[in-house]
Formats: C-alpha cells, sequence, structure tokens
C-alpha cells in the first residue's frame, strides 16, 4: 500500500438468520429480505441493489468469510470494523465474529464497535417500538468490557501503539460517557491493556467537546452523516420547503410545480423532499471543506440508499458512482493527516450494509469497481 492510511471497512453481521429476528420479521428473516424486495422508486433510481461475486451469502459459513477477507486484502482494506451487539448481557448476531475469534479465520484485522441503539421496528434507534432496550449501568459496563477483553488479546486486534482501539456507535446515549469510559479502562488495566476508545460523530454530535466530555481518544466521522452533512443539507433546502418564504411565495411555486407534473408524481416529490440528496453534489462540497483539526479519523460513504429498509422514513443519494466516490477519497488521502505513525485509519461505511444500498462488495450494477478505485487511490 502505497499511502501511510489504514482503511478500514465497517461490517454488518446481519446476514444470517437468527430466533429473535424469526418471531420479530418472520421466519427466515436476514438482511436480505429487505434487499430482494427492494423496488425503485423514481426513474433512474437504483434499486434493488443486487450482490454479484459473493451472492446471498450466510455468514454462518466459514467459506463466505475467508472470501470476503481475501476480496477485502486484494484490494486494499486493512481490516474490518464488525458492529458489536450488547444488552446487558445478552449478545445477538454474535455468531460470525464468534466464529471468526474462535477458529482464527480469517487472518485479517478486526476491531469492534458496539452498536449500543435500541432495536426497534423502525430502524431508528429511538425510543418507540422497541425490540431490544439498552439499559445502561456501572454494573454492566465493567461485565460487558471484562467480556471483550479475550478479543483484544488476539493477535488481529486492531491496535494503536499495542492499544486495542475499541469504538461506540452513539456515544450521546450513554448516560455518563466519561464513566463509563473510565470504568472500561480500569477493568482493561487489570488485564495488562490500555485502550484506545473512539467514538463514531453523526446526526450534529460533532467537535471536540464530545471526545473530551465523553473520555475518549479520538472520534470517528461516520459518513454520509459525520462531518459535513448538516451544513450541506441545510445549504440546499429546496425553496419551497423553506418555512421563512411568504405563503403566496409558496402557494405560487406549489401551483407551478403541479402544471409541470401530474398530481401523484408532485405528492411523491414533496414526500421526497429532504430524503433524496445528490451524491455528487454532497462530494463536490466536501472535498472542498478544511478537515478537523481535532483528533478525528475520515469517513467515508460509497453511496446511501435505505428505502429497502425503511418505506417512509428514508434517505437516500441518487447519482452516487464509484468515480465521485474514488474523488472522495482521493481528497481524504491528499488532505489527511495523521496525528501519530499509527493514529492513521480512514473509515470506509461499509463493506455491506446492502439494505442502505451502501457497500464496497461487488453489486450487479457497479460489479468490483468500488474496489478497484479503492485500491488505486490507495496505492497511488
Amino acid at each position: 500500500m502505497a499511502s501511510n492510511l489504514r482503511s478500514i471497512a465497517i461490517y454488518l453481521p446481519q446476514f444470517h438468520p437468527i430466533p429473535e429476528n424469526d418471531a420479530w420479521w418472520g421466519k427466515g428473516f436476514t438482511e436480505w429480505t429487505n434487499v430482494a424486495k427492494a423496488k425503485p422508486l423514481f426513474k433512474g433510481h437504483y434499486q434493488p441493489h443486487l450482490p454479484a461475486d459473493l451472492g446471498f451469502y450466510d455468514l454462518r459459513l466459514p467459506e463466505v468469510r475467508d472470501q470476503q477477507a481475501q476480496l477485502a486484502r486484494e484490494y486494499g482494506i486493512y481490516g474490518f470494523c464488525y458492529y458489536h451487539y450488547w444488552f446487558n448481557g445478552r449478545r445477538i448476531l454474535e455468531r460470525p465474529f464468534k466464529e471468526v475469534f474462535e477458529s482464527g479465520k480469517p487472518n485479517f484485522p478486526f476491531m469492534l464497535c458496539w452498536a449500543n441503539e435500541n432495536w426497534t421496528r423502525v430502524w431508528d434507534g429511538g425510543e418507540k417500538n422497541i425490540l431490544l432496550q439498552q439499559n445502561y449501568s456501572e454494573e454492566d459496563d465493567r461485565n460487558h468490557i471484562r467480556t471483550l477483553i479475550p478479543y483484544f488479546k488476539d493477535s488481529r486486534y486492531i491496535k494503536i501503539e499495542g492499544k486495542p482501539v475499541f469504538a461506540v456507535y452513539r456515544s450521546t446515549l450513554l448516560p455518563n460517557a466519561h464513566k463509563t469510559t473510565d470504568i472500561w479502562r480500569e477493568e482493561a488495566q487489570k488485564e495488562g491493556l490500555e485502550l484506545y476508545i473512539c467514538r463514531f460523530e453523526s446526526h450534529g454530535y460533532i467537535g471536540k467537546n464530545f471526545i473530551e466530555e465523553g473520555g475518549f481518544d479520538a472520534a470517528i466521522d461516520f459518513q454520509p452523516f459525520g462531518n459535513f452533512f448538516n451544513d450541506f443539507r441545510n445549504k440546499k433546502i429546496h425553496a419551497f420547503a423553506n418555512p421563512s418564504l411568504p405563503n403566496r411565495v409558496k402557494n405560487k411555486i406549489n401551483r407551478l410545480a403541479l402544471k409541470t407534473f401530474k398530481e401523484k408524481e408532485y405528492r411523491l416529490l414533496l414526500e421526497m423532499q429532504h430524503k433524496v440528496w445528490d451524491y455528487k453534489e454532497y462530494v463536490d462540497y466536501v472535498t472542498q471543506q478544511p478537515l478537523p483539526e481535532y483528533k478525528w479519523f475520515p469517513g467515508i460513504a460509497p453511496s446511501w440508499d435505505n428505502y429497502a429498509r425503511k418505506k417512509k422514513n428514508y434517505f437516500m443519494f441518487k447519482n452516487a458512482s464509484p468515480q465521485a466516490y474514488m474523488k472522495w477519497l482521493k481528497h481524504i488521502v491528499d488532505s489527511y493527516k495523521p496525528k501519530s505513525l499509527e493514529e492513521n485509519f480512514i473509515f470506509i461505511n461499509a463493506w455491506n450494509e446492502w439494505a442502505e444500498g451502501n457497500h464496497l462488495e461487488p453489486c450487479s450494477k457497479w460489479g468490483l469497481q468500488y474496489l478497484e478505485s479503492t485500491k488505486e487511490v490507495l496505492n497511488s
């Protein structure tokens, strides 16, 4: 790898059946269930996202996990960041990573991110229609980190200067983040380990103060909802949705729009306001912004379209392409200056978020192009 950066792809373990999903969504449910039934919403809408080289795989199969690691390594990915689910001692979707750990295969670097949201029926991590709920406590913090110690000691675990890197998806949900990170460090030190703890930055909870107040070592940019997104969105709000406009102006715009589109089409356009954005425009905006000065690892997303998972409160980018992604990645490689020799990560969201239209794994439309773009930039 020509660049001095280590690219880590975020990895979703949802692609195998479990009893909980059978009960909630129907027998045999996996993430592929949502993926396969998606339909285009408008002309040019890329749906469904269908897998190519690896097919509709089952992550219970070690052969699949080996193929994923081989493909990732071949195209310049340093390691995987597995989502880890913990609900007060209850683990879920743990089998793929558990078998990776216990078998020693694949021999490919990994780290964990605690996906600490509630599980809900509407896939939003919120407080309604809860299927599995997080209940935080000091005792749970201690029990949680103790179960992770064996993973941290694995030779494949991703480290910075010998410190295992552990991430939290939504640190602002922790009642007292600094207390939690202090407990984690205390328990790890009992085992002779010093941790490097990160928080994902997203949905406006961005900045140095969140790192300091939570006792974290660094932040990870969770794109496309990390740095720059809120500013971009606010600048692109459609004029006829602007609440500051006088009603007479909005009514005139509505009348003109109704003349242009059939009423059904127009209602769909209204529904899609603030839900469909142009990926190329976002990349153009992001690549013109200075990178943060605080300790922060840049992130990038190949695309985003969670319409397959959310039929109402979806969000998507149109016009995503390997070429636009390559422009964004090159900007990161050219602009990002690691704070130290080993604090040199780029986080790619994601390796296999198929129901969010967001994946490096080959698909029927783009084949290997996203991976080829990744390799070309990282090797340049």
